[in-house]
């Protein structure tokens, strides 16, 4: 029975399941001189190049959003459970 490969690409998107090192998972990560987005170091797709500051831009939006949503959250929570809530029902 023919090994099965454990890298390589499907319709364009690369697959890696070679067991990951720690120098395989730094040197995926930071690539300086390449772009955005490079090959997952394990797994399928691409993950950020920490090496490209578009990445860390990328980082922060997501970081300021889900603060944001966090914010927005606990203070709609507080206001809810403080004021009583009146319900009608119409039989007709």
């Amino acid at each position: 029975m023919a090994d099965k490969p454990t890298s390589g690409e499907i319709l364009g998107v690369p697959y890696n399941f070679d067991r990951p090192s720690l120098s395989r998972m730094i040197s995926s990560y930071w690539q300086p001189g390449e772009g955005m987005l490079v090959e997952k170091p394990f797994g399928v797709g691409y993950t950020l190049n920490l090496a490209n500051w578009r990445s860390w831009v990328v980082v922060l939006v997501a970081g300021a959003l889900l603060w944001q949503q966090e914010q927005s959250s606990s203070s709609s929570d507080d206001e809810s459970e403080d004021e009583p809530v009146e319900v009608i029902v119409d039989d007709d």
